[in-house]
């Protein structure tokens, strides 16, 4: 089987400080089918690492020039079932990315996760959940909970702060990007594909040589990505074996590409 793909993006987010702060827990590597994952810095400025905002620039640039490429960015990209039927939304992705983003206004300038949790703006309180509330695909992968705050593991503030970017690039790049499985579980052909993942799955395959944590766990992602691909064993992690009520969570939930694929 050809490859999907020409470009393997992993990405080690972080939900710390503001949108326009440089975060030294923000990392990503590319990799190409004939080369291997290296490290993406920043365009040159005053900052040293990534922000957020910069990163989601870029991205919608570097996807939208091509070529086609998968992103993998380690934080979930939706609530569980739970959340949706507390707050009486519709289960419809695109209108929870609307509407977190409503509470939520992560990506505002100045603006960090804690204070929209504090009460000090939005109103997190009108779309809060319990760290008790797992997605089915955290329950089959041990994922930590999107909303267990505070504790090492957790994507709870990186999920809270990136969701707000895929909103943006959803609207800077509509059909040209399909955000799996929501648009889709086998994306079409040349379609540029971003996707939740979940390093703990991969990094440990990986030597990790002199990178740091945050390194290495988006190395790990860009060389997992390309070596499945490499493999043609690429589109069973867009496949995975599921019953069609685990399918119909997932298209709400969403699902972390390689739970329940064959390694």
């Amino acid at each position: 089987m050809s490859p999907l793909f020409e470009r393997y993006l992993g990405i080690d987010y972080s939900g710390a400080k503001t949108p326009s702060s440089s975060l030294s827990g923000l990392r990503v590597y590319s990799a190409t089918l004939s080369e291997s994952p290296t490290e993406i810095h920043p365009p040159p400025s005053a900052r040293k690492y990534w922000t957020r905002r910069g990163l989601g620039e870029w991205l919608a640039v570097a996807l939208q020039e091509g070529p086609p490429t998968i992103v993998g960015i380690d934080h979930a990209f939706s609530f569980p079932l739970r959340y949706f039927e507390t707050h009486h939304l519709p289960l419809d992705w695109r209108a929870f990315l609307d509407d977190f983003h409503v509470h939520w206004p992560t990506d505002e300038g100045g603006m960090y996760v804690d204070f929209i949790r504090e009460g000090l703006y939005g109103n997190g309180s009108a779309r809060s959940g319990n760290s008790r509330w797992r997605r089915l695909t955290e329950e089959r992968c041990r994922a930590k909970s999107v909303f267990h705050f505070d504790v090492q593991g957790s994507v709870a503030k990186s999920t809270h702060a990136g969701l707000p970017w895929l909103r943006f690039l959803r609207q800077k790049l509509g059909a040209d990007l399909h955000f799996w499985p929501f648009d889709g579980w086998m994306p079409p052909p040349g379609r540029s594909v971003i996707a939740e993942v979940y390093p703990a799955l991969w990094s440990r395959g990986f030597p990790v040589e002199r990178r740091d944590s945050h390194q290495h766990d988006a190395y790990s992602v860009a060389r997992c990505l390309q070596q499945k691909d490499s493999e043609g064993l690429l589109v069973h992690y867009f496949e995975p074996p599921q019953s069609a009520f685990d399918r119909a969570v997932a298209n709400v939930e969403g699902w972390i590409l390689g739970c329940s694929a064959p390694h």
